[in-house]
């Protein structure tokens, strides 16, 4: 994360939910959060992964009203963003959820073992239905810990960088980070993501250790690092990133 986007996450955080704007999107009330970015030459906006808010960044010199109409004036296209999201369904014995980048079917017996085990396609696993959701829940968490802490060490040895402590984030608005003091955070829902989408975003992270911007040295850096295609990884965030907020129920 360079200066602008440290800045902008500051901003984000003082922020009071209480002062932002709200619009009226398919009988829902979304606040509107206007962050003003430095670099940015143009106003662009997105619904939050978990449709909560409306995201607009704007150059500095623009004014937030000119924002909060160019919001209202895409309510139709906000609408369709909204019916897009991933509804939650029901965690039960038949539902299919994604782990690295592949669709498992979920195979509840409540006498066989209640560790899960993967097995030709198939999440199988026993215990009381009643907890099947928060179970599988912490099942994808722990699997996000052990191959990011995996990914984490092996970019940290090819940046050769001393490898800093692991912490997993639910994060909204971001994949991953980098702070200044060198810890990283990754956001575990990427485990549902294919491995090299998964793998391209601890690439990014630990290329910070070395330059903490995006300057054509930390991108050439990342390219030094990460073996698969970052542009790739990049446009299949963008394409699907948002199916990966699919809520537990």
């Amino acid at each position: 994360m360079g200066p602008q986007g440290l800045t902008a996450v500051l901003d984000w955080l003082r922020r009071d939910p209480r002062e932002e704007p709200v619009i009226e999107v398919a009988g829902r009330a979304l606040p509107v959060v206007i962050r003003r970015l430095e670099r940015a030459r143009r106003m662009t906006m997105r619904l939050a992964p978990d449709g909560s808010e409306v995201r607009i960044s704007i150059p500095r010199w623009t004014r937030s009203a000119e924002a909060i109409e160019f919001a209202r004036s895409r309510q139709d296209w906000l609408a369709r963003q909204l019916a897009a999201l991933p509804q939650a369904g029901r965690m039960a014995d038949g539902a299919v959820l994604r782990f690295r980048g592949d669709e498992l079917t979920v195979r509840h017996d409540q006498t066989a073992p209640r560790r899960p085990v993967v097995d030709d396609g198939e999440l199988r696993l026993g215990g009381p239905a009643d907890s099947l959701p928060p179970r599988v829940l912490r099942w994808l968490q722990a699997e996000a810990r052990e191959l990011l802490t995996i990914d984490l060490a092996e970019y940290c040895q090819r940046a050769e960088r001393p490898c800093p402590p692991l912490a997993l984030s639910s994060a909204q608005r971001r994949w991953g980070s980098c702070a200044h003091d060198g810890a990283i955070r990754i956001n575990w829902r990427l485990v549902m993501a294919p491995d090299f989408v998964r793998r391209s975003v601890v690439a990014h992270e630990v290329a910070h250790l070395a330059h903490f911007d995006h300057s054509p040295a930390f991108h050439h850096f990342l390219k030094t690092i990460f073996e698969g295609s970052v542009h790739d990884a990049n446009r299949w965030l963008k394409a699907h990133g948002r199916s990966l907020y699919v809520p537990f129920g």
